[in-house]
């Protein structure tokens, strides 16, 4: 078995819905499913134990939602992406989900070849979110934007490093973003982790929020 293959663990709490997506999944030759769980504190200790490379979550589950589950797994397990996949479509939702640790959110409509592209992103180490929830998403913060003051770079990020954020901020995948800049998606990897490291922050979306705050990315 090859060794590149990724790791995934599916949790979903309908057992036609869970029936679908790990057919779906073993269509994908690059992806390996390691195990599945239909509710939430199962689902942790499951994943605690296996160790996958990223779970499939959903948010409505029996006992402990998605977005706790998502919380005690960055606690245990914090190498371990989650990526969401639900039901649910409000940013609200979206943020919680995000600041709880998890690297994307989809929503159920989508289908396998959008689920298996987002794989691909956030073990890419994107952040992934549909452009009708990015959008909607980045309004809800759209307040936090500066008004009353002329746009500020406390962290010295270079004309690059705020073209790549100003771009993920908007939504766009790290592929997306290296057609957009016509640079290799390593080279956006690489830009977002020096800009990371600046900003002392671990995701786009964090990344995103503070540059709202300083007014140097609009939505």
């Amino acid at each position: 078995m090859s060794s590149d293959r990724v790791r995934v663990f599916a949790v979903e709490d309908q057992p036609q819905l869970l029936k679908g997506l790990l057919k779906a999944l073993a269509l994908f030759p690059e992806v390996e499913v390691v195990g599945s769980a239909q509710e939430g504190e199962a689902a942790v200790d499951q994943i605690a134990a296996i160790v996958p490379q990223l779970v499939l979550l959903d948010l409505e589950l029996p006992g402990i939602d998605g977005i706790e589950v998502t919380r005690r797994l960055k606690r245990r397990v914090p190498e371990v992406e989650v990526l969401i996949l639900t039901s649910f479509d409000d940013e609200q939702k979206v943020y919680e989900a995000i600041q709880a640790g998890a690297s994307g959110y989809l929503v159920k409509r989508v289908g396998p070849q959008k689920i298996r592209s987002a794989i691909h992103d956030v073990m890419a180490g994107g952040t992934v979110l549909e452009p009708i929830i990015a959008k909607r998403f980045w309004n809800y913060f759209h307040s936090l934007q500066t008004t009353h003051a002329a746009p500020q770079n406390p962290w010295g990020l270079t004309a690059e490093e705020l073209e790549v954020l100003r771009f993920v901020a908007k939504g766009l995948s790290n592929a997306e973003v290296g057609r957009a800049m016509e640079i290799e998606r390593r080279t956006v990897r690489t830009l977002l982790a020096h800009l990371y490291r600046k900003m002392g922050v671990h995701s786009h979306v964090d990344a995103a929020v503070l540059a709202l705050k300083a007014g140097i990315v609009e939505v």
